[in-house]
Parts: C-alpha cells; sequence; structure tokens
C-alpha cells in the first residue's frame, strides 16, 4: 500500500519521504511530501481466513511557501479520496526541524479488500 500512497502523491512532482529517513546533513527541499505508516491491521478475520484489512497512515506536507502547503494538503486530499482513501483527520500541525519550513499533515486509511 505504500507504494500506492507515494505513485498518487508523486504525480504532484515533488519529493515523497517517509517521515524520519531524511539524512540529518541532507538540505531540506523547498516543497515535499512526507508520509508514516501508523498501522496495519486485519478489519474482518471469519474462519481464520482475512477478509479485508485496514492501513493507516499520517500524510504530511512541508514547504517553506506556507500558501503552498495549505494547497498541496487541499489537493492530496482530493486525490487521495478520488482514489479510494478515506480521510480521517482532515488537517493539524507537524513540527519542522528547519526554521525556514512548516507542515500540516493529515491521517489517511484505506480498506483493501483481500
Amino acid at each position: 500500500m505504500d507504494e500506492f500512497l507515494i505513485e498518487l502523491l508523486e504525480t504532484f512532482k515533488y519529493p515523497v519521504i517517509r517521515q524520519g529517513s531524511m539524512p540529518p546533513e541532507q538540505i531540506y527541499p523547498d516543497t515535499f511530501f512526507t508520509f508514516w505508516n501508523n498501522n496495519h491491521e486485519e478489519h474482518s478475520a471469519y474462519d481464520n481466513d482475512t477478509s479485508n484489512t485496514v492501513f493507516d497512515f499520517d500524510v504530511n506536507v512541508y514547504s517553506c511557501d506556507t500558501d503552498k502547503v495549505f494547497e498541496l494538503l487541499e489537493s492530496a486530499r482530493t486525490l487521495l479520496k478520488q482514489n479510494g482513501w478515506i480521510i480521517t483527520r482532515m488537517g493539524y500541525d507537524v513540527a519542522s526541524d528547519e526554521i525556514t519550513h512548516i507542515g500540516k499533515g493529515m491521517e489517511v486509511t484505506f480498506l483493501q479488500q483481500l
């Protein structure tokens, strides 16, 4: 499911990085996405067989352009919803390690039928 999420976010033509994986010496891109898989669990299991699973991710946008953060988060929310994702938390501030950047995030889930 990570690949599906990355594929969708990459359509915006900004880097998509797993949260926390950027080396400390790397310079922040002006604008980028991060993601983090919070949980992956069986949603329905009958007779020891899983019928579907739920994926839960945080998706964050960081930028040195405040307007772009809000615009990209809204655009990503729309794209993800169009592709079957459920937006469970629409937006919240996320910490940035760089004073030049701000971050906003959202929590998204995907129900995968098996």
